[in-house]
């Protein structure tokens, strides 16, 4: 699951200039035709990037023929794409104005999608949409355009022996590390000489990780990406003492010796093989570990409290209806459908990953209160924040994630910081600030 995970995640980097593609296309007229089948339903056009992936795709199938079977209007037909090529295809679609109806979407882009024009707001189901998760919503000016199954929940993977060795107190939910004894753990622990890497942050890793690993801890500082007021300038929070006191704390891991500049090519083996004491990752590491040689000594662990409160990052896989859909009435009855709680139950449990509503995790083994998986659903509740939901996130994306590059490899932070406020301020005063677009 991991590396599944970090593939979805690392291909959002790849759409990063596909809203300002999209808007220079204009809207569009049609979405793809689909025509009615042997029985004279209307025909509907569904994309996913699950292509290859068997678990999730056979979900998605079973959820469709459901739905397909249970009325007489409509038939849901299924086009899936290797995730590699996704946004590719989406982009060309949108150009020659022949998107489908009903399309998956990396949740951190609804915003850029929405504001170009390709998204309908999913009209009457804000009620249904408020049991689920926060972070498995699409939101752009004030409307809701997505909804997931599910979400992933970063965490700290850690020795449960080298934390005690260390003498520090283990964590937990409702009483994170501060920064002084997350601090303290990791001295302790590089001390001991038993470890290769007191710490990975999984540095080797690229594109969205870098975002969405990384800007919690940011945040958790009192920084952030860009204001959010009105998301009109990064300046004074991306440049400002917090965000300097991050990136110095963050090229500090690596000076001091706690963290390798790059991760290795497998960060999670070299957990398991007991070079890394303790992993930044996320709750797709769950069944790995609990499979593991070392499972009674491992322990999942809430992000430390940098001084503006635990952060971790929210927002995966969505599923959206695009405005040019000549079947609106129908994709918006599919959706309707597709989100009941058994569904999600059974996405989430092919795909291994957070169920998104109450109802869905008490169907979910490991997820119902208490359950062993019980503390992804919490740290979610508790702790997780989105992404910018701004049309011009996928470009503070790139910046940040190359800033953060050049401060590990020994850049000025400041200057690195403010250069990036620079290019990201300018990027939103040249888009009129992603002005909804009439």
């Amino acid at each position: 699951m991991e590396a599944d995970s970090l593939k979805r995640l690392t291909a959002l980097s790849l759409a990063a200039g596909l809203a300002l593609s999209l808007a220079a296309c204009g809207k569009g007229s049609s979405s793809q035709s689909g025509g009615v089948d042997e029985r004279g339903r209307q025909i509907i056009k569904m994309w996913t990037h699950n292509a290859g992936n068997d678990a999730e795709l056979g979900a998605i199938e079973q959820i469709v023929g459901d739905y397909n079977e249970s009325q007489d209007s409509y038939k849901v037909e299924i086009q899936a794409f290797p995730q590699d090529s996704y946004n590719t295809s989406v982009s060309a679609a949108a150009a020659s104005r022949s998107l489908p109806c009903i399309l998956d979407i990396n949740g951190p882009n609804t915003a850029s999608w929405a504001w170009a024009g390709y998204l309908a707001p999913l009209d009457g189901l804000e009620d249904r949409a408020g049991d689920f998760l926060d972070s498995v919503k699409g939101e752009w000016n004030g409307e809701l355009y997505s909804i997931g199954y599910y979400d992933v929940a970063l965490t700290m993977m850690a020795r449960t022996s080298a934390i005690e060795d260390a003498g520090v107190r283990v964590p937990d939910i409702n009483d994170p590390w501060t920064a002084e004894e997350f601090a303290e753990a990791l001295e302790a622990i590089k001390a001991s000489g038993d470890y290769t890497n007191a710490l990975d942050m999984q540095t080797g890793n690229t594109g969205e990780w870098w975002p969405y690993a990384y800007s919690p801890q940011l945040q958790s500082f009192g920084g952030d990406l860009i204001e959010r007021e009105d998301f009109h300038s990064a300046d004074g929070v991306l440049n400002g003492p917090e965000a300097l006191e991050w990136a110095q704390w963050f090229r500090g891991l690596v000076t001091d010796g706690y963290m390798p500049l790059k991760s290795g090519a497998d960060p999670a083996q070299d957990f398991f093989n007991g070079n890394t004491a303790i992993l930044w990752t996320g709750s797709w590491s769950a069944a790995p570990a609990r499979d593991s040689a070392i499972a009674d000594d491992i322990v999942f662990l809430p992000p430390p409290d940098f001084g503006a409160g635990p952060v971790i990052g929210g927002g995966s896989w969505q599923w959206s209806v695009s405005a040019t859909c000549e079947q609106k009435e129908g994709a918006l009855d599919y959706m309707e459908f597709a989100i009941q709680d058994q569904y999600v139950a059974l996405v989430s449990s092919a795909t291994g990953t957070v169920p998104a509503t109450d109802a869905a995790a008490a169907e979910v083994p490991g997820y119902e209160p208490g359950g062993d998986n019980d503390i992804f659903r919490q740290l979610l509740q508790s702790y997780s924040v989105l992404r910018p939901p701004t049309p011009g996130y996928p470009y503070i994306a790139t910046q940040f994630m190359k800033t953060s590059q050049d401060i590990l490899n020994g850049a000025d932070p400041q200057s690195a910081l403010d250069q990036a406020v620079k290019q990201i301020d300018n990027n939103q005063k040249t888009n009129n600030f992603f002005a909804p677009q009439s």
